[in-house]
């Protein structure tokens, strides 16, 4: 493997630069969503629990002192309990479209990775082929040992760009994925608990 990168040329160089950026950025990513992570489901359960026994301070705790976006969307949405329904999901709606910022930040440049390096891998390739083109106007001959030096860095900077390509990419749409499931968790959890604030309402009046 070492032997075919150094066969690659300059062009491997920027292209390993890129892969090692790439798999940075993803096992950051993967640790962020891994920590922004919770059992929606529980947690609900554990926030309507609250609000029956102890009230909206107690279920404001709770969201204080829990982790990731959908504790921080209720937690918004709770502090402004006070102030009516209406209020509750404008800051629902706020504070989503910030937890939903958080969790798709890093994969532009993911996307820009998984892009460039096939690029500069076709870069490379070019680079190769002028390279066999110069040793045979030099040599004045197109026998295959006069040219497999050129051709051999074209291919190697190709398939060298496309594998950091592939890899970058499908941790990237892994991410997308995983960020779509706790978006539609967020919203489905956020309507429960409009619904539960909206009971309390009622049953109180």
């Amino acid at each position: 493997m070492v032997r075919y990168f150094n066969d690659g040329g300059g062009f491997m160089w920027p292209i390993l630069v890129l892969l090692v950026i790439g798999i940075s950025l993803s096992i950051w990513k993967f640790i962020m969503l891994t920590a922004a992570t919770v059992n929606t489901r529980k947690f609900l359960i554990k926030i309507k629990t609250a609000l029956q026994d102890g009230g909206i301070q107690e279920a404001v705790d709770i969201c204080a002192n829990t982790r990731g976006p959908v504790a921080s969307i209720f937690h918004a949405g709770l502090m402004r309990s006070s102030r009516g329904i209406e209020q509750v999901e404008k800051s629902i709606i706020n504070a989503g479209t910030v937890e939903m910022a958080f969790l798709e930040r890093g994969l532009i440049w993911l996307s820009t990775i998984a892009s460039i390096a096939p690029m500069l891998g076709f870069t490379g390739t070019v680079y190769g082929m002028v390279l066999a083109f110069d040793t045979i106007k030099i040599a004045n001959d197109i026998s295959p040992s006069v040219v497999a030096g050129g051709i051999s860095v074209a291919l190697l900077t190709t398939l060298f760009g496309l594998i950091v390509a592939m890899i970058i990419q499908t941790t990237n749409n892994f991410f997308v994925s995983r960020i779509d499931r706790l978006i539609i968790d967020m919203e489905e959890s956020t309507v429960e608990l409009v619904d539960s604030l909206i009971e309390m309402e009622t049953s109180s009046a």
